[in-house]
């Protein structure tokens, strides 16, 4: 127990730590200001092997390629902004973590409140209906002399046996 104790703090103390650890030194620039550029840009571009990723701290090869594209695009002189387009450009607003509110991206950005929305519609609609509805058990009538009648015999029947 006191192993896997250990092992878990240990994991816990260095999982912050691993992230940063996916850009391999060979891709860093030597210019500082420059590779701080391409690690702000690569923070904001999704890994599109990972998906729920950003490419500066996933181990994909195609992440790599991506952070080296960045670098290359950098060096060349681009603004952060054209590397993004460029981006973009090749693989479309989905490579973006926040995709820009644009009539393609609509469903995007409201689809999951629009899927809220209606299971909370739906969640009201049968809450309502279960509280109107019968509960199953039919209310208490009282007995007709001719039931009367029937449940005395059986009872005087079951006395005899």
């Amino acid at each position: 127990m006191r192993r896997l104790l250990a092992v878990l703090l240990t994991a816990a103390l260095f999982w912050p730590l691993s992230a940063p650890l996916a850009v391999q030194p060979g891709e860093m620039l030597e210019d500082p200001a420059l590779e701080a550029r391409a690690r702000d840009i690569s923070k904001g571009i999704r890994c599109l092997v990972c998906q729920n990723q950003d490419i500066d701290s996933s181990n994909a090869d195609l992440a790599r390629d991506l952070r080296v594209l960045i670098r290359e695009r950098l060096v060349e002189g681009d603004s952060d902004e054209q590397v993004e387009s460029y981006l973009v450009e090749r693989y479309g607003d989905y490579v973006l973590l926040k995709p820009p509110f644009k009539a393609s991206t609509y469903l995007l950005w409201v689809g999951p409140f629009v899927i809220l929305l209606v299971g909370a519609l739906g969640v009201a609609a049968y809450l309502r209906r279960s509280s109107t509805a019968p509960t199953g058990v039919a209310a208490a009538q009282p007995l007709s002399e001719s039931e009367r009648r029937k449940v005395q015999q059986i009872l005087s029947q079951r006395e005899e046996s």
